[in-house]
């Protein structure tokens, strides 16, 4: 388990800075860590789970078709 800073985070997500806050806004995004001061984070594994979690939905969906 690590930290990931934003722009690692819309590198592996795919997703854009305002995407990522407006889904945790929703909580439908893992939520950032504090790391003291502006500096925030997100935990590696949270976000790897929320990305395998969209494959499940993707190929749950593949197989009810």
């Amino acid at each position: 388990m690590r930290f990931m800073r934003l722009s690692e985070v819309i590198a592996i997500t795919g997703l854009c800075r305002s995407s990522i806050y407006n889904r945790m806004a929703l909580g439908q995004f893992p939520r950032s860590v504090s790391l003291g001061g502006r500096a925030v984070a997100w935990v590696s594994d949270e976000v790897d789970h929320w990305m395998a979690a969209r494959i499940e939905e993707r190929d749950s969906h593949k197989s009810s078709d």
